[in-house]
């Protein structure tokens, strides 16, 4: 039997969802006295990594879209650039994250279904159409074949005439949390830290601005998570990559400039704005005491989010509205670089223009109309704020020291012991809600007995979408020249069996060539293989 809302509440209100104790009122024998605040702009930048906070310019609005055919997908970039938009959060379909090319019997079922179908540079050229990569902020969120994606990217600038060096924007590429958290893996974790380290150390030579890597914390939030938990598993994967491009020969005060995260943000407010203060000040100071690094441009934590994820609900869908409005202002109280707001239907949907219109004007009424962004951290000082932000610290450096013990992140990934450890959690958190103890509003309380939802607008995907994918691929195909595709992925080949060898250089051949990603794929499984689940009870 669910418990009654109000008796949950009282039970659950002496703690954070993450098991944070809160004090009834918060003094300041609670938190440091004086609190560890430091100035803006500065280590160990728990008040932000820039001086004037938004004053100076806010954060990126970038809506995650793609649905389709390239075609499909670039007609809504240009509707949300239209509507404000100021910057392009790409949407990839699972056969593209996976590896497979639109012909493949495996990826045909699920072409255009979660993002836009992108198996070579002509598919590219297609999405960007119109718009110009050196004035525009790009964001991929694709993983396992995000090193081919990125050259692709790299191969459509130089079709544009853009300088290499004039593209700005980030690429997900973060394979570890895909074995924890997603499951878009390909190859075995090694070869796939070889080739993010190749791309992270080439990206920093030509695309010097674009951040080459988006360290997630959010899909292990989505899996289940706890706030302090995304954190702490975020920045041991962060500090395995560190160690991974050091001994790929890079300089961790150079290429630690370019490092990104990224989060979910749900719905407790402070417990959000103290993971983000307290997740930039720790890795701040893991960057200045494991390595040494004084640089504090390379100390600086910059992260984009996402405000909505699996705390949006089907039920009662319109409450969602005002849950991405609360995480919203969460993520501009904690200091986020770059915002995507969820549409209120994106819990069972493919949002319309409408429903992501909205969800585009939430963050630009926060903005223009709040007053939160004027100040620099203004809810620096506070009593229970810094208490949260301490506590969140605490825990989260023990969390580390944890898998640090059990030999890193990479160790406890290829064990499994890292993927059992937030699957208890979800379970966890899947009881407290069946229970009635954690309270969703509209669908496990203060539910109506003749409750019928009413989602508003369907979105209906072009049922001629798949068919269109395949023509244009078979044409591509049929027009490129062979020879040169074969000679571009032999030499991909070769360079992946010599560990000396960047790859990046030989993939943006290949997809000059036109060779599409499942061949890329296929030509890397080769040397590699695939990676195989662990399986851990």
């Amino acid at each position: 039997m669910s418990l009654d809302p109000q008796a949950a509440w009282t039970r659950s209100g002496g703690s954070t969802p993450s098991g944070l104790e809160v004090p009834l009122v918060a003094t300041p024998a609670d938190a440091h006295n004086p609190p560890q605040l430091g100035e803006p702009g500065h280590f160990p930048f728990t008040r932000g990594i820039f001086p004037d906070g938004y004053r100076g310019r806010l954060w990126t609005m970038r809506q995650y879209s793609g649905f389709g055919t390239a075609e499909e997908s670039n007609q809504r970039y240009r509707f949300l650039l239209e509507q404000g938009q100021t910057g392009l959060s790409v949407a990839l379909d699972l056969p593209t994250q996976c590896g497979l090319d639109p012909t493949d019997p495996m990826a045909r079922p699920e072409i255009g279904k979660v993002g836009v179908s992108l198996s070579n540079l002509a598919e590219m050229e297609l999405l960007f159409d119109g718009i110009d990569l050196g004035r525009i902020s790009t964001s991929f969120t694709i993983n396992g074949t995000a090193a081919m994606i990125y050259a692709m990217y790299l191969a459509c600038a130089d079709k544009q005439g853009v300088p290499r060096d004039k593209l700005t924007g980030t690429i997900q590429n973060d394979i570890l949390k895909e074995y924890v958290a997603r499951g878009t893996w390909i190859f075995p974790v090694r070869p796939s830290m070889r080739l993010i380290a190749d791309s992270i150390l080439y990206s920093n030579d030509v695309s010097p601005r674009f951040n080459p890597i988006s360290i997630a914390g959010a899909h292990m939030r989505d899996a289940g998570c706890t706030a302090v938990e995304e954190m702490a598993y975020t920045l041991a994967n962060g500090l395995a990559y560190v160690d991974a491009v050091m001994q790929r020969g890079g300089d961790v005060a150079r290429f630690a400039r370019r490092l990104s995260f990224f989060f979910y943000v749900h719905m407790d407010l402070f417990e959000e704005v103290a993971k983000f203060r307290a997740g930039r000040r720790l890795w701040a100071q893991l960057i200045r005491e494991r390595y040494q690094v004084a640089d504090e441009r390379a100390q600086m934590m910059r992260f984009g989010v996402v405000c909505g994820g699996s705390s949006l609900t089907a039920a009662q869908p319109y409450n969602n509205v005002v849950r991405v409005a609360i995480e919203t202002c969460a993520a501009v109280l904690g200091g986020a670089q770059s915002i995507f707001t969820c549409a209120y239907d994106e819990a069972f949907q493919i949002p319309t223009e409408f429903s992501a219109e909205l969800a585009l004007r939430t963050q630009q009424v926060i903005a223009y109309e709040a007053g939160l962004a004027r100040s620099v951290d203004p809810l620096g000082g506070s009593y229970y704020l810094e208490t949260l932000t301490d506590r969140s610290e605490a825990a989260m450096r023990e969390l580390i020291g944890e898998i640090e013990a059990y030999g890193g992140a990479v160790k406890a990934i290829e064990d499994g012991w890292l993927q059992l450890r937030i699957a208890q959690r979800a379970l966890q958190r899947k009881r407290l809600t069946d229970s009635g103890e954690r309270t969703v509003v509209g669908q496990n309380a203060f539910r109506r007995e003749d409750q019928q939802e009413q989602p508003g607008e369907i979105f209906h995907l072009d049922p001629t979408a798949s068919s269109k994918v395949l023509e244009r691929l078979q044409r591509v195909r049929d027009t490129r020249d062979q020879a040169a595709v074969d000679k571009a992925l032999a030499a991909l080949g070769r360079a992946a069996a010599d560990e000396r060898d960047n790859l990046m250089p030989w993939l943006v051949d290949c997809c000059h060539a036109y060779a599409t990603v499942g061949e890329m794929v296929a030509c890397l499984k080769q040397p590699w293989g695939e990676f195989v689940e662990p399986v851990k009870l």
